[in-house]
């Protein structure tokens, strides 16, 4: 198996400027599970697994859904009762959600259990979930190559030591600017950066920017990449989600250490990856990119970066 992630299996009830949805099929794994399904076609690679859990409210044909893009499922616990539910809506900019309703429901007592046939995989993804979860992940599984964990200002808030602790255990750590920030209590952004590097102790830390695209601190070097600029500004729920999956399944594709030039290469493919997924309500357009769109866009990219 090329790549495992774990995280929420939710529904979406969601307000942009340009309309809205409800029960939108959305959660970390679903995101970052279609984005590295996506790059597993492309690039032949050898599976993506899921783990997660359900109510007994969840959709058949959203089950369909993860099976027709070749995702496994057999990681995803249905349990009695509904499944976890967020409601929000974005303004302005569209920079940042505002959360009206959050119902936890059968993921409040989640308790990951990892199928003995997703222990190894090559990469793990440990997406957005309590520390003490992502912790219990990472002693059920050996990460062929590399692990990499997402996280959330919630945690740094409430969990903050045992934030601290599970972010050493990983390879790689993604967080967004102000995630960065708070965690470090500096507004500088790169200092900020490099006092979580710091906690973290060593491995690679990418800092997610939204339209001012991306930074990240290699061992070898710092990288910074600009965001594509993107026309349809539609939803911007689970793009950082969707730019993991991405980075995490090109990241599967090498062996040993992960250089500069090689993070560098996986930014651009997530970030690629993510302009796509914010131009549709939900997983809609993430679901249903085709190789040749995909392509013409990372050329399209490609170019733009070289004259900035």
């Amino acid at each position: 198996m090329d790549v495992l992630i774990v995280g929420s299996l939710a529904y979406d009830s969601l307000e942009t400027p340009l309309g809205s949805r409800d029960d939108e099929l959305g959660g970390s794994a679903s995101y970052g599970g279609f984005s590295a399904a996506f790059h597993n076609r492309r690039l032949s690679g050898n599976g993506i697994g899921l783990v997660g859990v359900i109510g007994d409210d969840f959709k058949t044909e959203h089950l369909d859904w993860y099976k027709d893009a070749g995702l496994e499922i057999s990681g995803i616990e249905s349990i009695e009762g509904e499944t976890f539910r967020w409601k929000g809506s974005y303004h302005g900019d569209m920079a940042e959600a505002v959360t009206h309703e959050t119902h936890l429901n059968v993921f409040e007592h989640f308790q990951p259990k990892v199928p003995t046939s997703h222990t190894k995989p090559k990469v793990l993804m440990c997406a957005n979930l309590h520390p003490n979860l992502q912790s219990s992940v990472i002693s059920q599984t050996t990460a062929g190559r590399v692990s990499i964990l997402d996280s959330m200002n919630l945690w740094i808030d409430i969990a903050h030591d045992e934030l601290l602790e599970v972010i050493q255990k990983v390879d790689i750590v993604v967080l967004n600017d102000g995630e960065v920030r708070m965690l470090a209590s500096d507004d500088n952004l790169i200092r900020a950066a490099q006092s979580v590097l710091a906690m973290k102790k060593s491995g690679i830390l990418i800092v997610k920017k939204g339209e001012h695209g991306v930074l990240a601190l290699h061992p070898d070097g710092m990288i910074s990449i600009p965001s594509y600029p993107t026309l349809d500004l539609t939803d911007p729920t689970g793009c950082g989600d969707s730019f993991a999956g991405a980075m995490a399944q090109f990241l599967s594709q090498g062996n040993g250490e992960v250089s500069r030039e090689e993070l560098a290469e996986s930014l651009v493919h997530a970030t690629v990856t993510a302009s796509f997924t914010i131009e549709r309500f939900g997983t809609e357009r993430i679901r249903n990119l085709t190789p040749e769109e995909y392509d013409s866009r990372l050329n399209d990219f490609r170019l733009i970066s070289r004259t900035l």
